[in-house]
């Protein structure tokens, strides 16, 4: 009768999967990071909300309104493009005919008077908008 070895079980760790999704990861980071930090310069009222989750793989816009009321469209890497109402319901318009999903968020300086928040939140929904979702920051912390 032959005896047999008994085999040991191998107790080392392979990290090599775990090297792979931390390069992916880093990748993913490096690509959105510049796209984070372009747009318009605004002074955003500090507040405690929820964060809105974006779909990426969804279109969004974003459009932001300056000190003295001036209406900016923000897309991708485009530059800013300066319109009026009428412009901003028929921009959103074309662009919601060819992509019922897109995504509208509403960036205003706090210093925009209400009115004109709304006056431009009544464009999109003459544009066929249901649904707009307004970018704030959070306060520094004490």
């Amino acid at each position: 009768m032959k005896l047999r070895a008994k085999r040991k079980p191998v107790a080392e760790m392979n990290v090599v999967p775990y090297i792979d999704v931390m390069l992916v990861l880093l990748i993913i980071f490096m690509v959105t990071a510049p796209m984070l930090v372009q747009g318009v310069s605004v002074d955003i009222p500090k507040v405690n909300s929820a964060p809105i989750t974006l779909d990426e793989r969804k279109q969004h816009l974003i459009i932001a309104l300056t000190k003295e009321g001036q209406a900016l469209i923000e897309r991708g890497d485009e530059e800013p493009a300066k319109v009026d109402d009428r412009g901003i319901a028929t921009y959103v318009g074309g662009i919601l005919s060819a992509d019922p999903t897109l995504q509208v968020l509403l960036r205003a300086d706090k210093t925009v008077l209400y009115g004109r928040v709304m006056e431009v939140m009544s464009s999109l929904q003459a544009a066929g908008m249901d649904s707009v979702g307004l970018i704030t920051e959070s306060p520094d912390e004490l």
